[in-house]
């Protein structure tokens, strides 16, 4: 527990002049019976109460000699050694006399790090709790930059941390300040160092292709060294209570927006600490000059995944289903997802390109695409059933020529054909096509005025249609009736139940 210096001496005072009790000064003052114990022992007093020998004593050569070889050996694995040497007693007392016998690592003393106007940058994330929107629950996460000569801090806040978000936090904060540093330090991120063995580091290749692109060195920090980039750390910090705390917004692009206009205002009016008569934007604009310039194009940060379209048309990106023609069913393409936007790509060619959506389980569509599918539909149904006529009748397909010559519909035409087809036979329909045809009108009243004359002059009833309705075919539906013994049964069984009650 850290005490503050006041209370040290207060504690000192009743100790010493007011004659208190160690267990007294802990109750009045609110503190724990060790703290005011090693309070008065930093003060070169005697340790209060009298000395009183502990079991642990016999074993003091031995755990301090053990410890001097094993610093970090843990108190359970010293409890198992001693009890093997003939100690009694319980672990948590034997813990508690452990921690003061442990030797303690000399306190290590750290330069202040000071940087030149545009030579080093900091970089990090911080996780600011969640988002729910619609059925998804997203990460709120926050890209912070940090110029480390000047402490003006880049905040944007997103949905993930993936790389494709951790460049375009690097994008957006170079373009903010027109320029970027030499050199940018990182923690051992996923994002942009992938293995790290001692000395030897793999970074991701995503991340040294843009620094090519911006011409800047990224260099991680060493492990266990959260000074190296105290700046970030402590602008994270910064962000959490000066502006993330209790700050309403509506949704992520509001409060982009709000994170924004604090940066340009708030956080570039701070005071400078290098210097208590400038201020944040004084600094920055001190050291914009000395900035790396911007390349002509920018880095390309797009989300680029390949996907393969099942039987229906979508194609699943990030929770949710995207629209694609049907003619694109079943084959692999290639979604270019930004923040906004979506598209989907047939090698170089955008098939489709939609609103991004941060929803999940949701089917974003275009109409175009969905009215083609069903009017692509219709017309297949339309076209089996010319095929299967013309393969029956094979003088039907000079009948549909003529009548869509004529502007006939041809959908409504062929259906009629097959219904002929199927009271008459391919045969009778075969002459009677020839014969309209022969008089001149392609149209199914012809070919069925030819079908009756024909079936006339044989003198044949007329055809009954092989397939009935179904409700018809339901009246015919036989009807087993019921036994009747089982209602004597019953009348029976309400008999003898009158015969016991009298």
């Amino acid at each position: 527990m850290t005490i503050t210096n006041e209370l040290e001496a207060h504690i000192v005072r009743l100790y010493h002049v007011e004659k208190w009790r160690c267990g007294t000064i802990a109750r009045q003052l609110h503190v724990h019976r060790d703290t005011v114990r090693r309070v008065l022992a930093q003060a070169g007093l005697p340790r209060p109460g009298p000395e009183r020998r502990s079991m642990i004593d016999p074993y003091l050569p031995f755990i301090l000699q053990t410890l001097e070889k094993f610093p970090t050996l843990t108190a359970s694995r010293l409890h198992a050694m001693v009890r093997e040497r003939g100690y009694a007693g319980a672990p948590s007392q034997f813990r508690h006399q452990i921690a003061l016998h442990r030797p303690r690592p000399p306190a290590e003393a750290f330069l202040r790090l000071r940087t030149l106007a545009g030579e080093q940058g900091q970089v990090d994330w911080g996780h600011f709790g969640h988002l729910q929107i619609g059925r998804a629950r997203r990460p709120l996460m926050a890209f912070v930059m940090v110029l480390s000569y000047s402490r003006a801090i880049y905040l944007r806040f997103f949905l993930d941390a993936r790389m494709e978000n951790f460049l375009r936090g690097h994008v957006g904060a170079f373009d903010s300040w027109d320029g970027l540093p030499r050199v940018l330090l990182y923690d051992n991120l996923k994002s942009a160092v992938l293995e790290r063995q001692g000395d030897a580091i793999r970074f991701h290749p995503t991340l040294l292709a843009f620094a090519a692109h911006y011409r800047f060195e990224p260099r991680p920090v060493a492990v266990a060294r959260g000074n190296e980039k105290g700046r970030v750390e402590r602008a994270i910090r910064y962000v959490r209570d000066a502006f993330f705390a209790a700050r309403p917004f509506n949704d992520l692009a509001d409060l982009n927006a709000q994170a924004e206009h604090w940066c340009r205002e708030q956080a570039a009016d701070r005071r400078w600490p290098e210097d208590d008569g400038m201020r944040v934007r004084d600094a920055l604009a001190s050291e914009r000059p000395r900035l790396l310039r911007l390349p002509a194009n920018p880095y390309v940060t797009e989300e680029v995944v390949t996907v393969k379209a099942g039987k229906t048309p979508y194609v699943r990106f990030d929770l949710n289903d995207y629209s694609i023609p049907h003619t694109h069913v079943r084959c692999v393409l290639t979604v270019r997802a930004g923040p906004d936007l979506v598209r989907v790509f047939d090698g170089a060619a955008v098939i489709a390109s939609h609103t991004r959506s941060h929803d999940a389980k949701v089917q974003i569509e275009q109409h175009e695409h969905i009215d083609a599918l069903v009017a692509h539909k219709r017309q297949a149904r339309q076209h089996r059933g010319v095929n299967s006529l013309t393969r029956a009748v094979p003088a039907c397909a000079e009948l549909l020529v003529q009548a869509a010559e004529r502007g006939a519909n041809i959908g409504s035409l062929s259906a009629s054909l097959l219904r002929l087809l199927d009271r008459y036979g391919a045969a009778e329909l075969e002459l009677a096509v020839r014969e309209a045809l022969t008089a001149g009108v392609p149209h199914p009243n012809a070919v069925r005025l030819a079908l009756e004359r024909r079936r006339g002059a044989r003198g044949h009833p007329p055809p009954v249609a092989l397939v009935l309705p179904e409700h018809v075919r339901r009246k015919d539906t036989p009807v087993r009736p019921h036994r009747l013994d089982s209602y004597d049964q019953l009348n029976q069984g309400a008999y003898d139940d009158e015969q016991e009650q009298s």
